[in-house]
């Protein structure tokens, strides 16, 4: 099952006294809140999710750390063993939106109680003013999800006990730790390119006070 449903819509909630007991919404004992509906939609694909079954939902961010019913409704779902895998996907890869958008994976039958985190924000081509996912970012996707296992700076898989000490939160950034791109500084060598700078410096100082020097005594010599 894939769905893409709109994000963060208002929807009749807690107004409608009956959902509650909807057994689409009921098992999580909370409704999404009435202004943001994701949780509705995430609620209803897990019910209409076959035993066997697998489902992938593109989903708004902000859905992964909000608390409120939110949180209350991750935590049933992590203490229930439904989601599979949270993938983080580039910015700007879908029309109308630039946000970096998610994927959750859920399934009722998994061999672990254990989630993928996995950060594929960097698997895209850039295609004049918007990102790309080619067949060759797929198929990372696809077989690090498939591999589930640890992959540095792209996939951590995290047990229910230890998202459950993260207060539920299921952003990827929280479990796979970032590469430090940043250039790597040789203090030692740092401080000799100084110590060198300093010295050429000292002889340009002494080169111009020669000058001056002498400049000085040719005028005093008229």
């Amino acid at each position: 099952m894939v769905s893409n449903p709109p994000y963060s819509i208002h929807w009749e909630g807690d107004d409608n006294a009956t959902l509650i007991n909807d057994p689409r919404f009921s098992p999580a004992g909370v409704l999404a809140p009435k202004s943001k509906a994701d949780f509705a939609f995430i609620m209803h694909s897990l019910s209409w999710l076959a035993t066997d079954g697998t489902a992938a939902i593109v989903c708004f961010p902000g859905i992964m750390y909000r608390g409120g019913a939110e949180r209350k409704i991750r935590k049933y779902l992590i203490d229930n063993n439904y989601i599979d895998c949270v993938i983080q996907l580039p910015s700007n890869l879908f029309y109308g939106t630039s946000i970096a958008t998610c994927i959750m994976v859920l399934k009722k039958s998994k061999a672990d109680n254990k989630v993928l985190f996995m950060d594929a924000s960097k698997e895209f081509v850039k295609v004049t003013n918007s990102n790309k996912l080619t067949e060759e970012n797929i198929r990372h996707i696809y077989n690090w999800w498939h591999d589930r296992k640890d992959v540095q700076y792209i996939c951590q898989l995290v047990d229910a006990s230890a998202i459950a000490e993260e207060e539920y939160n299921l952003s990827v950034s929280c479990y796979v730790e970032q590469e430090d791109t940043r250039e790597k500084i040789d203090i030692k060598v740092l401080n000799q390119q100084i110590r060198d700078i300093v010295a050429k410096e000292q002889v340009l100082r002494d080169e111009i006070d020669r000058i001056i020097a002498d400049i000085e005594e040719d005028g005093d010599h008229e």
